[in-house]
């Protein structure tokens, strides 16, 4: 697991091929990323389907509701079959401009 701060936004990239363990850890060190916005690398496991990111949605609703957002940066997935209690996209990039929309709609009282 490789962690790095951005401005208001902590980049956690899955090294280890273990996407369960990832979110366990992640679940588990929670207190630490609550303040922050997250995006969670998982782009480098081209193994991983659609139903396998159901396993993001607690973390993702206990994060949304902190007020913060966490993306999810895939590829090589249908992102118009993953859930919409999870925000996926393909890559940094976008996962900062999401990021960056959603602070923008908090700012506005959305």
């Amino acid at each position: 697991m490789k962690v790095e701060q951005k401005g208001h936004t902590t980049i956690i990239k899955e090294t280890k091929g273990d996407v369960k363990a990832f979110v366990e850890n992640i679940s588990s060190q929670y207190s630490t990323y609550a303040s922050q916005n997250l995006i969670l690398d998982i782009s480098h496991d081209s193994s991983i389907k659609e139903k396998d990111l159901d396993i993001f949605k607690e973390l993702s609703k206990k994060h949304i509701k902190a007020k913060k957002s966490l993306v999810i940066v895939a590829d090589n997935i249908d992102f118009n079959k993953v859930t919409s209690s999870i925000i996926v996209v393909p890559s940094v990039l976008e996962a900062h401009d999401m990021i960056e929309m959603d602070e923008i709609e908090r700012d506005l009282g959305f």
